[in-house]
């Protein structure tokens, strides 16, 4: 298993998402952290929005706060 690191057009990619929609960035960072190497995401629930919305409480004290070291 590797750690998740952010690079450059990560976290461009990630500001330009939140800039929009703080809520949404954060799934698209919860999902990359969930991700293979390969860029796929398995939820084994029969019900992965249930599933994501568990993850997102779990990972996140507040899901629409800026969530990258360094702030915005």
């Amino acid at each position: 298993m590797t750690i998740f690191t952010t690079n450059r057009h990560f976290r461009r990619r990630y500001n330009q998402i939140f800039q929009h929609s703080p809520l949404a960035a954060n799934v698209f960072l919860l999902l990359t952290e969930l991700a293979s190497e390969r860029g796929d995401v398995r939820l084994e629930s029969p019900f992965p929005e249930a599933e994501i919305q568990r993850l997102m409480a779990a990972r996140f004290s507040d899901p629409r706060a800026y969530q990258l070291e360094g702030g915005p």
